[in-house]
């Protein structure tokens, strides 16, 4: 499938009566039908800060913070195409965040999407990741009930855990549907394939694979890793994923949670690739 979510509020599109429609009555795998019906979008002159007002009220009735939604939306629907394309001047929105921790927009000279392509191809070999897991979904992760940060909090807990400079990996993988259907998200760190885990512990098994590399900016952990994910759904060729497994790496760069730079490589069937060892 090529666009996985809709490309204006960012609502993940899992049925075919949730695409949108063309002029002829087609659908269109690029927006839903409450954002873009009949070859026209449903709120034409909404703002970006509009849609997400908008969808952070959804959210909230789903069972969402506020606070989290609205940052949620925030990181995410500046990497969408309705909102990334190049205006009259040659220029493109972008997100910039401010001392007060908000976001506005503002016009930059740089091509937007470049935000939203990989930074590299690699191959690498076969891994096996122990720590920590859960079954979840996109879906419960976004309403606000999701498991995921209470799995980095359990795995730090845990005490079964290397140096603190060893890499942390939050590895997705298992996949039923794609990002629509359950995966299994696994937090913890690299281990020889023969090792045996402590009690409590779980592995998971990364095929030899190539993938596409995501690089977030350096900032808090809580932006950069959204904005990155923002740029993996924004992304163009997203019939190229595998769904074999796809890992956030936290190695070095994120030593300091105020200053993280991470890395997500997403599982592609691509040839054009270096080693990476």
């Amino acid at each position: 499938m090529n666009v996985t979510i809709c490309q204006s509020c960012g609502m993940p599109l899992t049925t075919p009566t949730q695409f949108g429609t063309e002029t002829d009555g087609s659908a269109t795998r690029e927006y839903c039908i409450y954002c873009y019906k009949e070859g026209m979008f449903q709120q034409p002159n909404i703002t970006m800060e509009g849609m997400i007002e908008m969808c952070t009220a959804i959210l909230m009735e789903e069972g969402m913070d506020q606070e989290s939604a609205r940052a949620m939306l925030r990181n995410q629907l500046p990497f969408l195409k309705r909102w990334s394309p190049s205006n009259p001047e040659g220029k493109t929105i972008s997100a910039v965040r401010n001392s007060a921790d908000s976001t506005e927009l503002h016009f930059t000279d740089k091509d937007q999407s470049i935000l939203t392509q990989p930074v590299r191809y690699v191959t690498l070999p076969g891994k096996r990741l122990a720590g920590i897991s859960a079954r979840t979904t996109n879906a419960i992760e976004m309403s606000g009930q999701g498991c995921i940060q209470d799995l980095w909090s359990r795995y730090f807990s845990s005490g079964h855990i290397p140096a603190p400079e060893a890499p942390r990996y939050g590895c997705y993988t298992d996949y039923t549907n794609g990002i629509h259907g359950e995966y299994t998200i696994l937090v913890g760190h690299e281990v020889a394939a023969d090792e045996t885990l402590p009690a409590g512990m779980n592995s998971v098994e990364l095929p030899p694979a190539t993938y596409a590399v995501f690089t977030s900016r350096k900032g808090p952990m809580a932006e950069v890793v959204g904005e990155a994910w923002g740029a993996v759904w924004g992304w163009s060729n997203q019939n190229e994923r595998t769904f074999t497994g796809d890992f956030e790496l936290y190695d070095e760069r994120s030593m300091d949670p105020a200053h993280v730079q991470v890395d997500i490589y997403i599982a592609v069937n691509q040839a054009r690739a270096t080693t990476e060892n």
